[in-house]
C-alpha cells in the first residue's frame, strides 16, 4: 500500500492522546482511592495540563485526517455510515473522545468532584475509538498483514506507551512524586509493545499470497511471468496501492522504527526516571517523547507499505 502521511499523524497523534488520557484518569483514581501515597498526589494542575496537551494532540490528529479527503467540505458525510462502517464510527469516536478530554480538563480546572466519572467516561471513549481506528484495518480479509488481532493489540499497546511516555514527561515538571510509577508503566507499554509488534511482523514475513498471477490475470498457464503494466501513464491503482520504495529501503524503516519506537525510548525513560538533578531527568523524559513519537510515524508508514495489496499481482510491480 501507498501509505497516506495524513493517516499516518491521524492514527500516532491520536494514540497518543488517548494513551495520556487513559494515564491521566489512572492516576487519578489511584489517587482518589489511596492507592498512592499522600505525598504523592498531584495537584489540580497536573490533570489539567495533562488533559489539554491530550486535546491538543488529538485536535491535531483530526485536522490531518482532512488532508486526507478530496472533498473537506463534505466530511461530515463520513458519519452517515455509521452503522456498518468502522472508519464512520471512528469520526462519531474522535470528538467524543476529545470532548470527555475537555471538560475533564475543566472538571479538574473547577475542583468538581465529577471529574473522575467524567474521566471513566473518556477511557470508554478512548477504548472505543482504539477499537473503531484498529477495525478499519483489521476488518479487511483481503490484505493478510492486517487480518489479524494482533492488528488491534498493536494500535492499543503503542498508543498507549506513547501516552504514558508523554505523562512521565509531564509529571516530572508537575508532579515529581509520580515520575517513577508512570515511567515504570512507560517501560511495560513499550516493552509489550515491541513484542506485539515483532510478533506481528514475524508473522507477516512468513504469510504467503492466497491469489497468484494466474488468478489475477485470468491465464492459466503453469509459468505466467508478468513483464509490463500494460499501460505508461499514471492510474488510481498505482498512486493508491504502490509505494514506490525498495526492499531495501522497507528493511532500513523497520530496523529504524524497531529502534527509535521502544529500544531507545526504553533506555530513555528508564534513564531519565532514575537521575536526580532535574534538568536532566526533565531533558531525557522529553527526548523519549520526541523520539518514540517519531518512532511510530515509521512503524506506522511500514504498517501501511507492508500491506500487499491483491491488486498488485495483476498491475505488477512498479520498476
Amino acid at each position: 500500500m501507498n501509505p497516506a502521511f495524513s493517516v499516518v499523524f491521524l492514527t500516532t497523534l491520536s494514540g497518543a492522546a488517548q494513551g495520556l488520557l487513559i494515564a491521566l484518569v489512572g492516576v487519578d483514581y489511584a489517587a482518589r482511592f489511596g492507592v498512592i501515597s499522600a505525598s504523592a498526589v498531584p495537584q489540580p494542575m497536573f490533570f489539567v495540563i495533562g488533559a489539554v496537551l491530550s486535546v491538543v494532540l488529538g485536535a491535531f490528529g483530526l485536522l490531518a485526517s482532512f488532508f486526507h479527503l478530496g472533498h473537506p467540505e463534505r466530511a461530515w458525510r463520513a458519519i452517515a455510515m455509521w452503522r456498518t462502517s468502522w472508519l464512520s464510527r471512528e469520526c462519531l469516536c474522535l470528538p467524543a473522545f476529545l470532548a470527555c478530554a475537555f471538560i475533564y480538563g475543566i472538571a479538574h480546572w473547577l475542583g468538581s468532584s465529577w471529574s473522575l466519572a467524567i474521566g471513566l467516561l473518556g477511557v470508554v471513549a478512548s477504548a472505543a475509538l482504539f477499537v473503531c481506528t484498529a477495525m478499519i484495518y483489521a476488518c479487511l480479509r483481503f490484505l493478510q498483514e492486517w487480518a489479524t488481532p494482533l492488528t488491534m493489540l498493536n494500535f492499543v499497546l503503542l498508543g498507549c506507551a506513547s501516552g504514558f511516555t508523554v505523562a512521565t514527561a509531564t509529571a516530572t515538571w508537575l508532579a515529581p512524586g509520580l515520575t517513577g510509577s508512570l515511567a515504570t508503566c512507560a517501560c511495560l507499554l513499550t516493552a509489550a509493545g515491541c513484542v506485539s509488534r515483532s510478533a506481528s511482523l514475524v508473522r507477516n514475513a512468513r504469510l504467503r499470497p492466497k491469489s497468484t498471477v494466474q488468478s489475477a490475470t485470468g491465464i492459466k498457464g503453469v509459468k505466467v511471468v508478468q513483464t509490463s503494466r500494460g499501460f505508461t501513464a499514471g492510474a488510481f491503482n498505482l498512486r493508491e496501492f504502490f509505494h514506490g520504495k525498495s526492499p531495501g529501503t522497507l528493511r532500513q524503516v523497520k530496523w529504524a522504527f524497531l529502534a527509535g519506537a521502544f529500544a531507545v525510548p526504553f533506555a530513555l525513560i528508564a534513564l531519565g526516571a532514575s537521575v536526580h538533578p532535574f534538568g536532566l531527568s526533565a531533558v531525557l523524559l522529553c527526548a523519549a517523547c520526541a523520539v518514540q513519537y517519531a518512532g511510530l510515524l515509521a512503524e506506522r508508514w511500514f504498517f501501511f507499505a507492508e500491506a500487499r495489496h491483491p491488486q498488485n499481482l495483476y498491475y505488477a510491480q512498479v520498476s
